[in-house]
């Protein structure tokens, strides 16, 4: 798939930015948001227009939703803050998609840079993010 990924001029390190640099609308963006669960990154992969419900998140994980910080970001999931994406991550590194992503036929995730996307069916995204499970845990999109 490396073929498919695209590289802008500009900065698509955040939502909105994403959006504005592909054309299309920010919910189509798959944001990975990266946590410290019990001492190991977890990254939740949700549409843009998605937030992480924290009564949810706690829930599921039995622990508060801690975002790394940007240097654990680098060190755990290999990844800058910005770059943030569910592929070529380090193998201890659990991936959770979130059901804000399944109204979608395609989104944007990022590709481990500040200005890179690819456009994935949400079949490719389980195959290439190598995904644990779908969960529950953000709010917003359905309301």
């Amino acid at each position: 798939m490396d073929s498919e990924i695209i590289e802008f001029e500009v900065s698509s390190a955040t939502v909105d930015l994403a959006a504005s640099a592909l054309g299309c609308e920010p919910e189509r963006i798959a944001k990975t948001l990266s946590f410290m669960v019990n001492g190991q990154a977890v990254l939740v992969v949700a549409a843009g227009d998605a937030k992480v419900d924290n009564k949810k998140f706690k829930e599921y994980f039995k622990t508060k939703a801690k975002m790394l910080s940007p240097d654990e970001a680098i060190d755990m999931v290999g990844h800058a803050i910005g770059g943030v994406c569910p592929f070529a991550i380090k193998n201890d590194v659990s991936v959770y998609l979130d059901i804000s992503l399944k109204r979608f036929e395609t989104i944007y995730p990022a590709c481990g840079s500040s200005n890179s996307a690819i456009e994935l069916t949400i079949k490719q995204l389980e195959k290439y993010s190598s995904y644990s499970e779908w969960i529950d845990v953000c709010k917003g999109w359905n309301d």
